[in-house]
């Protein structure tokens, strides 16, 4: 459905608009099989449409950039290319199909965004003045902190945080991995401006564009963003789900479009 009328709409109506030089933001709840199947749907609708489809993915570092490019040339077999990004959970079998789906002989790409875990770590325990020489080298260039509504939403989903200050630090951790995921984004879609980059990334990140669509554009980035919500409205009531897909009075719509569907989480 759109976000802002909530009325529904099909998935051909939702991409249609979708030109060469965009970026599609689709929000997840990790480890689900259900919203896998529908972020898979979405890439297909792209290509359907005649659209190069590369893919960003949240769960690569950046950094492992060769090692992915490897794993998809089939230099580096899955078992080795997991073991050597030291994948850990979820299973891989929720992201694989996301993650081999760019058509390689297209120029597409499956596309590391995520900041360091060694980098995101110090941060949230030791805060920015701890980083060295070698960790600045890693931050993303000219980095800032997300906006004061986006910091608002995080700090109350945190309703244990030991002090402020680790609350500062921890906020600070989220924007890197935000900025970051901009940054290796909008290079990306410079230097491929006839394809379209779809983003796979958790849902908080998304919602209400405070997160990475606000980074993507505080960058500078000249082409549009269309961002998708995946609510799990499994086990909801019809005033639970009404009050989760609800635009926000202050930060306006969820997403672009939400995907209302119920999704079992692992072991269910």
């Amino acid at each position: 459905m759109a976000g802002n009328s909530l009325q529904p709409v099909s998935l051909t109506e939702a991409v249609q608009n979708v030109r060469p030089g965009s970026i599609v933001v689709i929000g997840e709840n990790h480890g689900f099989t259900e919203h896998q199947t529908q972020q898979v749907a979405i890439m297909q609708a792209l290509r359907a449409q005649g659209l190069v489809v590369s893919v960003g993915m949240e769960f690569f570092t950046y950094t492992d950039q060769p090692l992915v490019e490897a794993y998809r040339q089939g230099v580096l077999s899955e078992p080795e290319f997991l073991q050597q990004i030291k994948w850990g959970s979820p299973s891989y079998d929720f992201y694989r199909d996301q993650a081999v789906f760019p058509d390689l002989t297209q120029g597409a790409a499956t596309v590391a965004l995520n900041a360091p875990r060694s980098l995101t770590g110090k941060v949230s325990k030791q805060g920015l003045a701890a980083l060295t020489p070698e960790d600045m080298a890693l931050m993303p260039p000219q980095f800032s902190l997300g906006r004061d509504s986006y910091k608002r939403r995080f700090l109350s989903m945190m309703p244990h945080i030991p002090s402020p200050e680790a609350g500062e630090r921890y906020f600070t951790a989220q924007s890197i991995w935000d900025d970051t995921m901009a940054w290796q984004a909008t290079d990306f879609l410079r230097s491929h401006p006839n394809q379209v980059l779809v983003i796979v990334v958790g849902d908080f990140h998304v919602q209400f564009g405070g997160g990475l669509p606000d980074r993507l554009r505080a960058r500078g980035l000249e082409f549009p963003v269309l961002t998708f919500s995946q609510v799990n409205t499994l086990g909801l009531s019809e005033s639970e789900i009404a009050s989760e897909i609800a635009p926000s009075e202050q930060e306006g719509p969820r997403a672009d479009f939400l995907w209302l569907a119920p999704a079992k989480s692992p072991g269910l």
